[in-house]
């Protein structure tokens, strides 16, 4: 019995990562989109292990029947053997091992919902990297300047030569309400690995109301003048000039460009 309900769980666990991997995006909830190989091949190997371990209690139990035929001489010696192979063979499956039952079941039938607004108002934003001072370089001419998150908070807390001043943005992320005062959070979410090192990177935006949490949004405005700007002063913010609800990119834990951008 043992060996059927392992057998069963490599299977169900091996199906379900390469559901996820091969004919879903929903890895990408998970880990990072250059994983998908390493997910792929480990599911491959589950059910192959599953398989083999299958194999093996169905050629056991055949063994039991056979042997379960043997004459009269070895009657004795029989008895007493197969009396100690059915107790080991037949032992009841510890309840821990039912426990893995669910997730199995879950990578087949049911993915989590993405990391969102709950988790990203629960942790500081990311620490944004500092570029040299010559690592700037010319702004594109297109207005409204689509923009990533990352780069828009650079240009306001680093760029010395103030190119951000006055140009009107378009970013795209997820709403976070933020606590107290006026405004809420245009947000992204980033992996270094998987879903367990999460950080965010938020934008503070003011003007038009919060849509509902975890909505992801296209937000046009201009830098909200607050601080001094190309500077650690400067706020990380944005007077909203429109706000409309843009579809969730397939890979939702990367600080990319507005789609069609």
């Amino acid at each position: 019995m043992r060996r059927w309900v392992t057998a069963g769980l490599l299977a169900l666990g091996g199906l379900g990562l390469l559901r996820t991997s091969l004919f879903t995006e929903e890895y990408l909830r998970y880990v990072k989109e250059g994983m998908r190989p390493l997910l792929v091949a480990s599911g491959v190997l589950l059910v192959l292990l599953g398989i083999a371990e299958a194999v093996a209690a169905w050629r056991g139990r055949g063994a039991d029947r056979t042997g379960s035929g043997g004459g009269h001489d070895h009657g004795h010696d029989h008895g007493h053997d197969h009396g100690h192979d059915h107790g080991h063979d037949h032992s009841g499956v510890p309840r821990v091992a039912w426990l893995l039952v669910l997730p199995a079941l879950s990578l087949l039938f049911y993915a989590p919902p993405a990391l969102g607004s709950y988790t990203a108002s629960r942790e500081a934003p990311k620490a944004v990297a500092v570029v040299a001072e010559d690592g700037f370089g010319p702004l594109p001419a297109a207005s409204p300047l689509p923009i990533t998150l990352t780069d828009f908070t650079q240009r306001v807390q680093q760029d010395t030569t103030r190119a951000i001043k006055g140009r009107t943005v378009l970013m795209t992320g997820f709403v976070t309400p933020a606590d107290g005062g006026d405004g809420w959070y245009l947000t992204r979410i980033l992996l270094s690995c998987c879903a367990a090192d999460a950080q965010s990177v938020k934008v503070r935006v003011y003007g038009p109301a919060a849509p509902e949490p975890d909505t992801w949004v296209t937000v046009t405005g201009t830098w909200h003048a607050d601080g001094t700007l190309g500077t650690s002063s400067a706020a990380v913010a944005l007077d909203a000039a429109s706000v409309r609800k843009a579809a969730r990119p397939s890979n939702g834990y990367t600080d990319a460009l507005p789609l069609g951008s």
